[in-house]
């Protein structure tokens, strides 16, 4: 299958090594126009995957069978618009990235979408990509046209396993932002590690309350023991780890915010709900990003 991965961090250096690895014809996409890229993945058995694979060839793009957008949420209506007329209309694109509201900003979709949420665990420094924990991929129709396209699921979870497919995507979307909108702030917020979060059992409760009247208003009724159970299962057992969100603050590159909390809020004023926990912390992590100057810093953030 002939497949474009446009962004090539952790997670789309991983989809693309194994991708490669059972024999698809897959390039990556770079903003910044490179005719290959290095893929040096280490994989949690101990292998390594090493190789040179091409990049940025248009030819490619013009013929690719499926799409797969591994950018951060920000950069989703940027890196993809110029490109959509050069993608078959028949070919699915798969967004793959934290946070919600990215398909809005598309306008008019001639394409089938997909929205994915993944679990696998994987970190990048020079150019060399850690998989340190192995996960669950779950897709499905963002839209009418991509309902079809569920045979996908089988050609990626060969490629790295698991994948689901989701009838009903939106559900599981909305409860990984519930995830990110308590996990990734606060530790941004008190500059921590996830599972110090532990410490702030009031809060949490506050943030998951508000999260859980919008879900109500978006006609996905949770069992809000359920979720906070789910939440505190996660904050355990990635307790060692930094968030994606810290790890931006750290590095003075602009957040997610805008598509996790700011997108809660956003539905939340549509319903004419209230959310100061979720308001509260939206302004510290603005108020951070402007300190660091994120705006600027993150032009040079080569994706």
């Amino acid at each position: 299958m002939k497949i474009t991965l446009i962004g090539c961090g952790a997670i789309g250096k991983l989809w693309l090594a194994a991708l490669t690895q059972k024999g698809h014809e897959a390039q990556g996409w770079l903003r910044v126009a490179q005719s290959d890229v290095f893929v040096d993945v280490n994989k949690p058995d101990g292998s390594v995957f090493r190789e040179l694979l091409p990049c940025n060839n248009m030819s490619h793009l013009n013929q690719s069978e499926f799409i797969i957008v591994c950018l951060k949420a920000w950069q989703v209506s940027g890196g993809l618009l110029p490109l959509l007329h050069h993608i078959p209309e028949t070919s699915p694109i798969l967004l793959l990235h934290n946070g919600m509201g990215t398909l809005d900003e598309l306008g008019t979709l001639r394409h089938p979408f997909l929205f994915g949420v993944t679990t696998h665990g994987a970190w990048q420094n020079n150019n060399q990509v850690f998989h340190v924990a192995n996960g669950i991929t779950h897709i499905g129709a963002a839209n009418l046209l991509a309902e079809p396209y569920y045979p996908i699921a089988d050609i990626l979870h060969e490629a790295l396993p698991d994948v689901a497919w989701h009838n009903q995507i939106l559900a599981t979307c909305w409860r990984k932002l519930a995830v990110n909108c308590v996990i990734n702030p606060l530790t941004a917020v008190y500059d921590c590690k996830n599972g110090k979060l532990t410490d702030y059992p009031e809060q949490i409760q506050l943030l998951i309350d508000e999260i859980c009247q919008v879900m109500a208003m978006e006609g996905l009724h949770t069992d809000k023991a359920l979720l906070v159970s789910y939440i505190y299962d996660i904050i355990q057992s990635t307790a060692d780890n930094y968030s994606s969100m810290l790890q931006d603050i750290r590095k003075k590159r602009r957040t997610e915010i805008d598509y996790i909390t700011g997108y809660l809020i956003k539905q939340a004023r549509s319903y004419g709900l209230n959310t100061p926990e979720n308001d509260r912390l939206y302004h510290l992590i603005k108020q951070q990003e402007e300190q660091n100057d994120g705006f600027s810093a993150d032009m040079h953030h080569q994706w």
